[in-house]
């Protein structure tokens, strides 16, 4: 809508995931760099962990796109809420083995059998199977983290089949850790955390670069009333400066500044009680 007003391309500060977006924070390239070393280290399991917002997916994402061709295949689940029962099925499905009707017939022990041998035969061609866990902090409960813990346990002549990567929220790391055959398998423990004043600006800025843009669209007093109310926090940037576009569009404006970084946030974004 507003992106031929500023001459932009594309919308700079969508959620979606976009590797030419990802902006290196020294945050998220350190964990990147222990992702990396977990998985090409075929270590059994990793953690990424941070609050909510801070571009945990985009990361776990980036990292799948970085890693050599022998890693593979590579498996997103995002659908962690599925019973011990369903998890091993689901991931059958999506390493592109069975379907969902046989998977939903056969016992939990012929599954886990299957797994296997898909995970085997793939270790045996010279592979390593990658596996993406996200929102894994809502895997609680004693019987999802044993299957996870299973998981880790498959090798092949000596070599682990897989790398099992945790996203989550903090909590992961405290559910983990008092799974004590779990914690075992964890080769890094990775957390992300807020930009920096200079690091919210930089990364506004690399947006705006990607999307096509050569201006200055956001003034310094601007950029830094943005980090003042989102804490850093890369959704709540997002969100914010997305709606300030549309602003600036819908009102002709040249450039936005602080005040009106304020303004927005306190008629489209900050709820007030009744």
């Amino acid at each position: 809508m507003y992106e031929a007003y500023w001459k932009l391309k594309t919308r700079p500060f969508e959620n979606t995931y976009s590797e030419a977006f990802y902006y290196p924070s020294e945050s998220a390239q350190a964990a990147l760099l222990k992702l990396r070393y977990a998985v090409e280290n075929r270590r059994g399991a990793a953690i990424l962990a941070g609050a909510c917002g801070l571009g945990k997916s985009l990361l776990a994402r980036t990292l799948m796109a970085l890693l050599p061709d022998t890693f593979n295949p590579r498996v997103h689940l995002v659908f962690p809420k599925l019973t011990a029962e369903q998890l091993v099925p689901y991931l059958l499905l999506n390493l592109g083995h069975g379907t969902s009707g046989s998977t939903a017939a056969a016992s939990p022990s012929e599954t886990i059998w299957q797994l296997q041998q898909v995970l085997s035969e793939n270790t045996r061609s010279g592979n390593h199977a990658v596996i993406v866990v996200d929102d894994a902090h809502l895997l609680t409960d004693h019987t999802s983290l044993e299957t996870l813990r299973l998981l880790t346990n498959f090798e092949t002549d000596g070599k682990l089949d897989l790398t099992l990567v945790l996203v989550g929220q903090t909590p992961i790391i405290p559910a983990v850790e008092r799974f004590a055959s779990l914690e075992s398998r964890i080769g890094v423990k990775s957390l992300m955390r807020s930009f920096t004043p200079d690091e919210t600006a930089a990364y506004v800025t690399h947006r705006l670069r990607v999307a096509g843009s050569s201006g200055e669209i956001f003034t310094p007093g601007a950029l830094e009333r943005l980090f003042q109310i989102t804490r850093g926090n890369p959704r709540e940037i997002n969100r914010l400066c997305d709606l300030a576009l549309l602003i600036g569009y819908a009102e002709e404006i040249g450039q936005i500044d602080a005040d009106q970084i304020e303004s927005i946030h306190e008629e489209l974004v900050t709820v007030v009680p009744e």
